[in-house]
């Protein structure tokens, strides 16, 4: 019913400025089973690395059975970012929630 989500990586852009990124947030929905996934996330209309530093709503599906697809779509102020994961596992859900992105790891996902 209820779960958190952490993670890091890397942000590439455009104009080729790089910068380490976190996310982490809480969710609400149904799942169940579970899997190991790597994510990629797509950003749109995001003009500085600084605007992703606040949280972005929205709903979440996955599909898993030994391998599968879980995608996400996330918005705040008239942008869009998509984080899009691929791995094993075996694991059917839908949940809404929010991932909050910081340039420090924090372990509070509020």
């Amino acid at each position: 019913m209820a779960g958190l989500r952490y993670g890091e990586g890397m942000l590439y852009t455009k104009g080729g400025s790089d910068a380490k990124v976190y996310w982490q947030g809480p969710s609400l929905g149904f799942d169940f089973g579970g899997d190991g996934a790597r994510t990629m996330m797509l950003a749109y209309r995001v003009r500085d690395v600084s605007d992703l530093e606040r949280r972005f709503i929205g709903i979440d599906g996955s599909a898993y059975l030994v391998g599968g697809l879980g995608m996400t779509a996330l918005g705040a102020d008239n942008m869009l970012v998509v984080p899009i994961r691929t791995g094993v596992g075996a694991r059917l859900g839908v949940n809404g929630g929010y991932l909050k992105f910081t340039s420090q790891p924090t372990w509070n996902p509020f």
